[in-house]
């Protein structure tokens, strides 16, 4: 469903720009996930299971990309003020195992493994390695380019900075530099469900 899903909203989005004709107007998209907290987010399923004393765990490698609402709000702030058209922009978050998540939420509680849904993926991949050749690094945010659109990698980072990412680059959740600790996610935690855990 997300990779339709995304072909779908990248076709869209290319199209719109295509065809806007004389208007001013640009169309992009920002991608990011599941906002922590959320309904997509597996946090207030946590906190309501906690009380039975039994957390179940998909698969203990799993992992996910963080971002809270207000980091969200401004990237899509920041993307209204910058985008040139037809871009997706990735922000560059943190990652967490959600055993940690389980632990922070539940240290006391039985963490059973009770395997993977149909269609779920043990980690997120917000940029995979064949976009590699069309994303731009922006420090703050990743750009990938539509192919075939108005701009070049070279002519895009000319007019709005930033550099080209390795060929084979990917950004997933698995392999991400930077994991929040099973500490930073008791704080983030803490002052979404108040009081802190």
């Amino acid at each position: 469903l997300y990779g339709a899903t995304k072909l779908c909203s990248d076709k869209l989005f290319t199209a719109a720009n295509n065809i806007k004709g004389w208007r001013d107007l640009r169309f992009s998209v920002v991608r990011y996930g599941n906002v922590m907290g959320s309904r997509g987010s597996v946090i207030p399923f946590f906190l309501r299971q906690r009380e039975t004393g039994v957390l179940p765990i998909t698969d203990p490698e799993m992992t996910r990309f963080n971002i809270t609402l207000q980091e969200g709000v401004e990237m899509v702030l920041w993307a209204l003020n910058n985008a040139a058209g037809g871009e997706i922009f990735v922000p560059k978050i943190p990652s967490y195992r959600i055993t940690d998540v389980a632990q922070a939420i539940g240290p006391d509680c039985e963490h059973s493994i009770v395997g993977v849904r149909p269609g779920e993926k043990i980690h997120e991949e917000m940029i995979t390695a064949s976009d590699s050749v069309s994303t731009v690094d922006l420090e703050q945010y990743y750009a990938i380019l539509p192919s075939g659109g108005l701009h070049t990698v070279d002519s895009y980072i000319s007019k709005h900075g930033g550099s080209p990412v390795e060929l084979g680059f990917a950004y997933n959740s698995g392999t991400n530099e930077r994991f929040l600790s099973v500490e930073e996610l008791k704080d983030l935690i803490g002052s979404l469900t108040n009081p802190a855990l």
